[in-house]
């Protein structure tokens, strides 16, 4: 039997019964330092201001946060170590948990009712493992993948049996590092000992990052008649499918993972958000309502849910008028929004904005009206960009609700941050043919994309000329503000030095306003720590 008496351990469950049951099997194992706690919550807030090494959990708790929940928020927050033990406690272990849990996946599962052989046996043998993979887990606690091949490496040499976890944390770090011809040399390697699904969706994976799209499809389809039983595979082919246009067929895919897997809210929102984009109006309205449920606990909860599900059920009505049963679901789904997001003035324009689309088709044209004349005038004020896509479907909302000139102003905005995209190009171009918007930020975004070729071939001072040409031209365009800023900062050397982080800065200070969900944004950060010499 292994020590315990050095072990901070916490016991999470809703039953004080079984909360004492559990920890007197604990202190008989030798365990001196356990702490109980009765919600999800709970177990958060001490997870804050304690480090433990083991967690017993309950999965239902009955009301809050359950515990995938509370898991998932805690890697979130790195509020638990990779060499903390996870183990949930649960009354049963239905497929839709198990595997709605692959995402983040506990330790190991424990089915009430067992008794102290039974958790002394199961608690041996994950400190067994946890103890030999430490250098790795170490590594991974540091985010540093080179410490992580290093380790795995001496494991493998002095343990065999470990050589399957070590491929696997191997995969993740050469991912990682970029080394991607390494990577698929070791996937290949471990598939040919073995199929394996980790392998299956990482090799998969990668052809689809390289646009080998075709070769990713096929290895997906081959990991389904395999591993029916693993979502992460659906999730993969979902998005090869909608990368190849086969939008009706992602959605099938989608639906098939989260028939297995229920309750993980994030597949839900995608197949919301996919659903609506294929104007499958009813299955948008289901995944919605499910993530919209799940969200209400969860961290990963949205405002997209709210808006996603009162944009489906408005869309439902099509060309006639809304059922007021519909309507008074939309509006509790928005009020609800509203309280819970009550100080984000972006929600708050779109939530009036989808109300008032419902009210149109409810009968209410002049409430609808003022709603929308009050949702432009707020826009005015808004002290953060829309996300490219929002900002698109915002302005047909306008549109559609009369207010042209509001619409008119947002595209022309869309234009001048995000006018580098094709999509976003595409996206404005559906909505009007107005030359001046469309053509407002070509020479810009061609300047820019001559400076970033010049960039890569290292004529660094040819690159800045350029990006400072179309920083000019289109002073608000986040990828030529980014540019600007990456090439200002390479330059910075010398007695010009302060001149240019000052401009750099200002380059940055344009883009401050940029959406959090926008993939530039932690390279945002990374050029704001530079320039501010962290």
């Amino acid at each position: 039997m292994l020590e315990y008496g050095s072990k901070r351990i916490l016991i999470v469950d809703d039953f004080t019964d079984f909360r004492s049951s559990l920890k007197s099997m604990l202190r008989d194992m030798g365990a001196r330092d356990v702490d109980t706690a009765d919600r999800g919550e709970e177990a958060l807030s001490m997870c804050r201001n304690k480090r433990y090494d083991i967690i017993l959990h309950d999965y239902n708790l009955g009301g809050g946060k359950n515990g995938q929940q509370v898991l998932e928020e805690l890697i979130a927050g790195k509020l638990i170590s990779h060499q903390c033990i996870f183990v949930m406690v649960t009354a049963e272990s239905s497929q839709a948990m198990v595997l709605s849990a692959l995402e983040h996946e506990p330790d190991a599962y424990l089915t009430k009712p067992f008794n102290r052989a039974s958790l002394d046996q199961r608690l041996d043998k994950l400190v067994e493992r946890k103890t030999a993979l430490k250098g790795i887990l170490q590594g991974l606690d540091k985010q540093d993948p080179a410490a992580v091949l290093e380790a795995c490496k001496t494991l493998s040499q002095q343990d065999k049996r470990y050589l399957p976890l070590c491929q696997r944390y191997q995969a993740t770090a050469l991912r990682e590092l970029g080394r991607l011809d390494e990577l698929e040399q070791l996937l290949n390697g471990v598939l040919a000992e073995r199929p394996l699904p980790w392998a299956q969706v990482a090799l998969a994976g990668l052809m689809h990052k390289r646009g080998e799209l075709s070769r990713a499809q096929s290895l997906y389809e081959k990991g389904l008649q395999l591993f029916p039983m693993m979502p992460a595979l659906y999730d993969g082919l979902a998005a090869v499918l909608l990368a190849q246009g086969e939008s009706q067929r992602a959605q099938q895919a989608l639906e098939d993972a989260v028939k297995l897997a229920p309750l993980a809210i994030r597949r839900q929102m995608q197949l919301g958000k996919l659903a609506l984009d294929n104007q499958d109006f009813d299955s948008a309205g289901k995944a919605y309502r499910q993530a919209m449920e799940q969200g209400r606990t969860s961290k990963f909860k949205s405002p997209e849910n709210y808006l996603g599900l009162a944009q489906a059920i408005t869309a439902q009505a099509g060309d006639g008028s809304l059922d007021k049963r519909l309507q008074i679901e939309v509006s509790q789904a928005l009020g609800e929004l509203d309280k819970i997001y009550a100080h984000d003035p972006n929600v708050q324009v779109r939530s009036r904005l989808a109300l008032a689309s419902s009210l149109n088709k409810s009968g209410e044209p002049k409430r609808a009206a003022q709603l929308a004349a009050d949702a432009a005038a707020a826009m005015e004020k808004l002290p953060q960009l829309f996300a490219a896509d929002t900002a698109l479907s915002v302005a047909s909302q306008l549109r559609a609700l009369g207010q042209t000139a509001a619409s008119d102003a947002l595209l022309k905005s869309c234009v001048e941050v995000y006018g580098d995209d094709p999509q976003v190009m595409q996206g404005v171009a559906r909505q009007t043919d107005n030359a001046e918007i469309l053509s407002s930020g070509k020479e810009a975004v061609e300047l820019n994309r001559q400076g970033v070729r010049c960039y890569q071939q290292k004529q660094f001072d040819e690159a800045l000329r350029l990006f400072r040409q179309a920083f000019a031209l289109q002073p608000k365009n986040i990828s030529i503000a980014l540019n600007t800023a990456q090439s200002l900062l390479q330059s910075a050397s010398g007695e010009a030095s302060a001149a240019l982080l000052e401009e750099c800065r200002r380059c940055l200070a344009v883009v401050s306003q940029m959406p959090e969900t926008d993939a530039r944004h932690a390279r945002y950060l990374q050029l704001q720590r530079r320039a501010s010499g962290q």
